[in-house]
């Protein structure tokens, strides 16, 4: 199995409809790939989500390198509106079409052949760990966070990881993330009292105190940023009444605002913030305002040191451009693994991801199995 080809593997592993939540045989499949390689595999499901943990070399061996990554896909959308067929995984030009093909079924298959191939060949002084998920484009909260929680009961551990997401912009090569901004949403239900619009001193219309506090929330400045962050943002997405009658002042009405936040706060800090705003204006209006907040993650930097300079000088090696270290993007499940141990994301160039006809460079894949395999080397000592 050594020199394992990365794009017929990223071919089968698009043909497997494998939709949140649905496995669609992706990661049986990985099963079979990595166990033939010579990885103990184990499943790390809970409730509905299939996860794939896979470890060559000594248990909790001291240097013990990691790859992380997802074979579920976001919804095809209108099928009709595809060239190719969404799971087709047709090779037009050079070029590979399907759901999945950029995110991130190329980048598994690039870290699967490249980790396999090593193990066989050239067998280092350590341990490959390959956690997979089958949850990352939905909730993500029985994906990497299950394959973590399994790798403490059973003992096993990773030194260091690379996440294998998207993450260049426009070329191969120019951005390796070292961190991830913090995200969160926060909705607010006014409720004041209905009344005619003839005569508003009969009513406490809530719609006022709404865009007063959406007004103070996104006029407010966060942050100017950080030496490796840019400022933190707030964007208001939504504000409803449900009211389509013009002489009726309405008795609710809600709003919603999503939070990009870097280092300068938590996800605590920001919500007593958001809690605080919300009574001030419930208090100048004299209407109810509740307040429910989700934190889909916490932002975190790794900063600059080995793991990045190893990253870097591969990439640098295999594509002759000079990455971009960045936080910039929304999140991963390194948000996860960053408290596991220090994590970085290198993968291809994301511009069609999530999009009809996404699709993926032929050649962009083998380039990336060769990252993959020059990092492995490098931080075992084969280089």
């Amino acid at each position: 199995m050594a020199d394992m080809d990365p794009v017929e593997l990223t071919a089968k592993l698009v043909q497997c409809a494998s939709v949140t939540p649905q496995e669609g045989g992706a990661l049986v499949l990985l099963h079979d790939v990595l166990t033939q390689a010579g990885f103990d595999c184990a499943w790390a499901d809970r409730g509905d989500v299939r996860n794939l943990y896979a470890r060559w070399g000594d248990k909790g061996h001291a240097r013990t390198f990691g790859f992380n990554g997802h074979t579920d896909v976001v919804p095809v959308g209108d099928a009709a509106a595809w060239t190719h067929p969404p799971f087709g995984a047709e090779v037009v030009d050079g070029v590979l079409y399907g759901r999945g093909s950029t995110d991130m079924k190329s980048g598994v298959a690039a870290f699967v052949a490249a980790a396999a191939d090593l193990v066989q060949t050239t067998p280092p002084d350590g341990a490959v760990v390959i956690a997979i998920t089958g949850d990352e484009e939905g909730d993500a909260v029985d994906g990497t966070v299950a394959l973590l929680e399994h790798m403490d009961k059973t003992g096993e551990a990773m030194s260091v990881c690379l996440v294998g997401e998207p993450t260049c912009p426009a070329n191969m090569g120019d951005m390796i993330k070292i961190g991830r901004r913090g995200s969160m949403t926060a909705w607010f239900d006014v409720t004041g009292v209905q009344g005619h619009s003839a005569y508003p001193h009969r009513a406490k219309n809530p719609v006022p105190a709404l865009a007063r506090l959406m007004d103070r929330l996104a006029s407010h400045e966060l942050d100017i940023g950080t030496d490796h962050f840019d400022a933190s943002t707030l964007a208001v997405v939504t504000m409803d009444t449900g009211n389509t009658a013009t002489n009726v002042i309405p008795a609710k009405c809600s709003g919603t605002v999503n939070i990009r936040f870097n280092d300068t706060h938590t996800g605590a800090g920001l919500s007593d913030w958001l809690n605080d705003e919300a009574a001030k204006i419930a208090d100048m209006f004299d209407v109810n305002i509740s307040v429910r907040i989700k934190i889909s993650g916490e932002s975190f930097l790794t900063p600059p040191g080995d793991l990045s300079a190893l990253v870097a000088k591969a990439v640098e090696v295999e594509t002759g451009v000079t990455p971009e270290l960045s936080t910039s993007g929304g999140t991963s499940d390194a948000r996860f693994i960053k408290d596991h141990c220090p994590v970085v994301e290198f993968g291809l160039v994301g511009q069609s991801m999530h999009k009809v006809d996404e699709h993926v460079a032929v050649a962009h894949i083998h380039q990336l199995k060769a990252v993959y395999s020059r990092v492995l080397r490098g931080y075992f000592g084969l280089e």
